[in-house]
């Protein structure tokens, strides 16, 4: 059973310039106890389509569905669910309890009931310590846990989120997003997760919906989004840092990266479209492969990335620790077989048997 469905779902706005197609024909099915991320730039839907969802807008066209019950026209308190805003949105002058307990004394919950249910959720969170203090005697991580916990609560089958850990310094980002995921598991709850941050998507969700312009680009597991892509948006949006993408040109006996003159790396038939390699799938290699000058070299502890230009385009390598390799210097790269992407002139995905590097770079 699907916990959350939105079928065919649209939203416009009304601009001086005309309609604008803010969600256009969106549709998923998200399943019970699963963590789910809506995924894309600024300005792709994925809060408004969280919106839609939480009843904070109406649809235009579509319907939404939590646990297989319509609530398209029903209002956000009829839904059924629990919702984390950016800001955290906690008053100043109450407490942490008085926040956390909030939206219960709202719906008149039994006192007995109330401090049963605070007494568990603080626990849980780490904050029985803190519920005398005020919001501004926490920190930016405290804050989120106050207003995790007053989703919590209410103990709705459904948690919505949106964009919950901008406001947080690289760190604790990374620290929020494993207690987060725990959470969810904990609690069994199906949570609906937006940001646009490609790296809490891939660590945090069981799914990933990667929007643009108010549609779906492709709806599918990390994995898939990573190692199958289904067209060029979603390969370079999804990874850090993103595939190099390459246009192919035809030569004798198949085609060769554009401004090279080889080796051959695919079928005649590529030409024209792009081959798609991810930088941790180079390898620098000495006198064989693709020939490339080096443009510039990033130190990053743990490896380095290296910036070539073959040909008139540029490719990114990722390697581990640090190199001894100098702008100007040249380079041979090479890949393994199986770690080549294809798209056809439109940007979308070709899937083919994958060919194996050539051995030698041209004479």
């Amino acid at each position: 059973m699907s916990a959350i469905a939105a079928q065919h779902v649209s939203k416009l706005w009304s601009t001086p310039e005309g309609l604008v197609r803010a969600v256009d024909g969106v549709s998923f099915a998200f399943e019970q106890g699963t963590l789910n991320v809506l995924l894309g730039p600024s300005g792709c839907g994925k809060s408004t389509t969280l919106r839609l969802i939480a009843g904070l807008e109406i649809c235009d066209a579509g319907r939404i569905l939590i646990g297989e019950r319509d609530v398209t026209s029903l209002p956000p308190a009829a839904r059924s669910i629990a919702m984390v805003f950016q800001s955290y949105a906690l008053f100043p002058h109450l407490s942490v309890a008085e926040n956390i307990l909030f939206g219960l004394r709202v719906r008149r919950t039994p006192a007995a009931e109330r401090e049963q249910r605070l007494s568990r959720v603080a626990d849980l969170l780490g904050l029985a310590p803190l519920l005398s203090r005020k919001p501004s005697q926490l920190s930016g991580g405290q804050q989120q846990r106050v207003a995790l916990g007053r989703a919590i609560i209410a103990e709705a089958p459904v948690c919505l989120m949106d964009e919950p850990l901008s406001n947080l310094d690289a760190q604790l980002r990374a620290e929020m997003r494993l207690e987060i995921r725990a959470l969810q598991r904990k609690l069994g709850m199906t949570m609906v997760y937006v940001t646009h941050d490609q790296v809490e998507a891939m660590s945090m969700a069981d799914r990933v919906v990667l929007l643009r312009a108010g549609r779906i680009e492709q709806n599918g597991s990390p994995v898939s989004l990573y190692e199958r892509p289904s067209n060029t948006f979603v390969a370079r949006f999804i990874g850090t840092p993103p595939m190099n993408l390459l246009t192919l040109a035809a030569a004798r006996g198949g085609a060769v990266i554009a401004g090279t003159d080889g080796p051959i790396v695919a079928d005649a038939s590529r030409a024209g479209g792009a081959l798609g390699i991810r930088p941790e799938h180079i390898q620098l290699a000495f006198e064989s492969g693709v020939r490339g000058g080096v443009t510039n070299v990033e130190y990053l502890g743990g490896d380095s990335l290296v910036s070539c230009r073959v040909g008139a385009q540029s490719v990114s390598v990722r390697v581990s620790g640090s190199v001894g390799l100098s702008p100007g210097d040249a380079v041979w790269l090479r890949w393994a077989k199986g770690a080549e992407h294809y798209f056809d002139d439109d940007g979308m995905r070709v899937d083919t048997e994958p060919r194996e590097m050539a051995a030698t770079s041209p004479a």
